[in-house]
């Protein structure tokens, strides 16, 4: 009688994990979920990295805060232009393929600042190599896995995914403000490497592109669904192009994209790059500075957890504007505080549970929106995200360098986010008159 050999499962070892954890109640997608955590956690470290590295990196060559400011901004807007691209690359070569890319990336622009004596090597390094890297990931791998592997819950995911970046800035801001204090930037720099090729080792093990693939339906789903024909590289490459044209053409991309436009100008551009330079003005030294970062980060945590819990529940557009207002009427409190602990604690309470808190319900009106080119059209709601990062960015620098201050940017930045605010209350009754 012959031998039956038992046919190959296409991932064995991610498999049998997946079985395992499934005759125990658990879905495979939440160990997804965790090593994406992990990623953009530590991405979100890299990308904070420039904001405790300012000073130092003035003090050793001399270089004006503006032009640094430059170089960091260009890396913000390929950090948003990537967006679009990075969906389709994940469609096409499947997640873990672009995010080991994406890693490896990070991990040769951190490498090469070791070596970096001159401004156009800061450009190079942080604004291109770093730029593309962090792109290729950003919230469009936390969108591609909330929309893939999860029926339910996806507002929730969306939220522990997006606090990653908080918990990034939470856990190494204050690490490399201390390594940078006592030993120099370049350690700082060494701890982003280590914790890099951590997440790589992660993402080769666990991670995988589609239920599917370890023969289980979407979380909540009750059927396996397949994975959707491959296209040709060149229908990959236009993908992105297409959906944007398509999406322009409608009220709500534009009204994502313009919030989104103000969230970043008030968010990763101006206080994750500014905030611990700012602080230095007012002598508060750089390790106190990334501390109140790092408490921001923990309000953002529980702002943005709980405000995917909000919008699996309610309006997107109502709690949209509650984050912008409170978040703008925080900014505009600041100029105006005398930069006490008590002044800082409070401005880092306001403004930390609405940090991000605004990237969950403006996933979930894309995907109701655009269904299944949610994240193509999501990339590009992100690229206005980076654009007024990048634009924050660049004027906080030229304020201080100009002015000797940046607090005109941060009354600016509150401003915008009260308009945003405003936008959509206008947007939300003229959608409720539709309606009814």
């Amino acid at each position: 009688m012959p031998e039956t050999v038992p046919s190959p499962s296409p991932v064995p070892s991610a498999s049998g994990i997946a079985g395992l954890l499934a005759r125990r109640g658990l879905h495979y997608g939440w160990v997804v979920v965790a090593v994406t955590f992990l990623t953009m956690l530590v991405t979100a470290g890299a990308v904070g990295a420039p904001g405790v590295l300012l000073g130092p990196l003035e003090k050793e060559f001399g270089w004006q805060t503006a032009d640094i400011s430059a170089g960091l901004a260009l890396r913000l807007v390929l950090f948003g232009v990537m967006g679009p691209f990075a969906a389709a690359f994940m469609n096409h070569f499947g997640l873990r393929r672009v995010t080991v890319v994406a890693l490896s990336l990070i991990a040769a622009g951190v490498a090469g600042s070791f070596v970096m004596t001159k401004i156009w090597h800061l450009v190079l390094l942080w604004g291109v190599v770093v730029g593309l890297g962090t792109g290729l990931t950003a919230m469009v791998l936390g969108a591609t896995v909330a929309s893939r592997w999860f029926a339910q819950r996806r507002g929730l995911v969306m939220g522990l995914l997006t606090a990653s970046t908080a918990t990034g800035q939470l856990v190494f801001l204050p690490l490399l403000a201390d390594l940078t204090e006592r030993l120099g930037w370049r350690s700082a720099l060494g701890l982003i490497l280590a914790v890099l090729l951590v997440a790589a080792v992660a993402v080769l093990l666990f991670l995988r592109d589609r239920p599917a693939d370890v023969g289980l339906p979407a979380y909540g789903a009750t059927e396996v669904t397949p994975a959707p024909p491959a296209v040709s590289f060149g229908t990959m490459l236009l993908s992105p192009l297409l959906a944007l044209r398509d999406a322009s053409r409608t009220g709500m991309f534009w009204l994502l994209f313009g919030t989104f436009f103000v969230c970043g100008a008030s968010t990763n551009g101006l206080v994750q790059t500014h905030f611990v330079s700012l602080c230095g003005d007012f002598g508060i030294v750089p390790v106190a500075a990334a501390g109140m970062l790092a408490l921001i980060g923990l309000f953002d945590f529980v702002g943005t957890i709980g405000s995917g819990w909000l919008s699996d529940r309610y309006d997107s557009r109502l709690l949209l504007v509650w984050y912008y207002g409170l978040r703008g009427l925080s900014l505009l409190y600041l100029p105006f505080s005398d930069f006490s602990l008590t002044a800082l604690s409070v401005f880092a309470v306001f403004y930390g549970l609405d940090w991000v808190a605004t990237v969950p319900p403006t996933v979930k009106l894309t995907a109701e929106r655009f269904g299944d080119r949610a994240n193509l059209v999501f990339g590009w709601v992100f690229a206005g995200h980076q654009a007024g990062a990048a634009f924050a960015a660049w004027g906080a620098g030229f304020s201080r360098t100009a002015y000797q201050t940046y607090l005109p940017a941060f009354f600016f930045a509150g401003v915008l986010c009260v308009l945003a605010a405003a936008v959509l209350i206008a947007a939300r009754r003229r959608a409720v008159a539709v309606s009814a």
